[in-house]
């Protein structure tokens, strides 16, 4: 049946993240560091608002963009936490998680042959989905010694009269790097002088430590240049929901609409009545959350580097991104061997694309008493390697 199969799916690999974490399935004594997945349940009064829509016979559709008041509240929340100001009716879609909001972005911009620029490492799926949108996806490398931070001159040696829109994701999966405004002024330079459009997956924005984030859309002349991108998974510990949503332009958000009408319908109205209720009142919670990542980002940090391990203090997301090149092994290697011969579970930094090679990715979203056990499990497998 392979020959039925559309040349662009036959050629995309399946994800690198995921194979691993088959792979932990099938054993019971794993420690899996590998899925970006907050610990957390989901607040109780956030699950009993989904449970009450449905009790009170709240099973419809909704607007294809979403309940207005729902996207009315994503606007203030903007506004609010990163001075960013939407129209709630026309310039906010309500999506299945924020992946969808990538998909539709990069649908409705791509016209086949258009250059995608990706800053590497990166999440997995941006290059992927520009392959099925018909466009060219150009990885730019970003690295360790600059704390993995798009410079702009790394930026403007990728450019070229093909190159239509810029992908931006800090603060960063794999790396947990982060943006500062003076980081982002020469690269919104850069964009404006080149006419791009930037799709700036902003789903780590709440999960920052020590400084604010700084989203790119607040950016002098740059809102109107940028789809935004965010949702409800990792700061309020609501993955299973597939809640996300794009914010932009009216015209580029009208056009995601019109494919998020023929493919998916609407958000589902449960999920969108408990984001809802997040944003209403589950704020504090949030930062309760976020507190707790940012001690278990110290102690990791420190455990590797104890370890040995040169490793990058990440002040964004819930990742640490250490270097194994000393081991000699490749991430691939290493992340196998790790699996097998230590229990731990963490991804090869080689599938997030140009940089990944000589890195593994290891989530800090699971409990302290699993961090020390992994820590302490990949010292004896680093140690054992180290004496031959």
């Amino acid at each position: 049946m392979a020959d039925y199969l559309s040349p662009l799916v036959r050629g995309i690999k399946p994800s690198g993240i995921r194979r691993f974490f088959d792979l932990v399935s099938s054993r019971k004594d794993i420690i899996t560091l590998g899925v970006g997945e907050p610990d957390f349940v989901t607040p109780w009064h956030v699950r009993e608002a989904a449970v009450y829509s449905l009790e009170t016979g709240k099973t419809q559709y909704t607007s294809n963009a979403g309940m207005p008041e729902l996207r009315g509240a994503i606007g203030q929340y903007l506004n609010d936490s990163f001075a960013v100001e939407y129209n709630p009716a026309n310039e906010i879609l309500v999506t299945v998680g924020g992946s969808e909001a990538i998909d539709l972005a990069l649908r409705a911009l791509i016209t086949p042959g258009d250059e995608i620029l990706i800053p590497e490492p990166c999440y997995i799926s941006y290059s992927p989905i520009t392959s099925l949108s018909g466009g060219v996806a150009v990885g730019i490398e970003t690295f360790a010694a600059d704390n993995f931070k798009l410079r702009a001159d790394q930026l403007k040696a990728a450019i070229t009269p093909r190159s239509k829109v810029l992908i931006l994701c800090y603060p960063s999966n794999p790396t947990g790097g982060i943006m500062t405004r003076e980081d982002w002024l020469p690269i919104a330079k850069l964009v404006e002088e080149n006419d791009l459009i930037v799709i700036s997956d902003e789903i780590y924005a709440e999960l920052t430590y020590g400084s604010n984030h700084v989203s790119f859309a607040a950016m002098p002349g740059m809102k109107d240049r940028t789809i935004l991108v965010s949702g409800f998974s990792k700061a309020f510990a609501m993955t299973g929901w597939r809640m996300g949503y794009a914010c932009g332009h009216s015209d580029l958000i009208a056009a995601m609409l019109k494919i998020h009408q023929y493919t998916v319908m609407c958000a589902p109205i449960m999920a969108q009545y408990a984001a809802l209720e997040a944003l209403q009142h589950g704020l504090e919670e949030k930062d309760r959350m976020i507190e707790s990542y940012n001690q278990r980002r110290r102690l990791v940090v420190k455990g590797f580097r104890d370890i040995g391990l040169e490793c990058h203090e990440p002040q964004g997301a819930f990742y640490a991104f250490p270097s194994i090149a000393s081991t000699g092994l490749t991430s691939e290697q290493f992340a196998q061997r790790l699996l097998e011969e230590g229990g731990v579970a963490a991804v090869p930094g080689d599938v997030f694309g140009l940089g990944g090679e000589g890195h593994i990715r290891c989530s800090y979203a699971t409990s302290v008493t699993q961090l020390t056990e992994a820590l302490d499990r990949i010292g004896q497998f680093v140690h054992k390697l180290k004496q031959g």
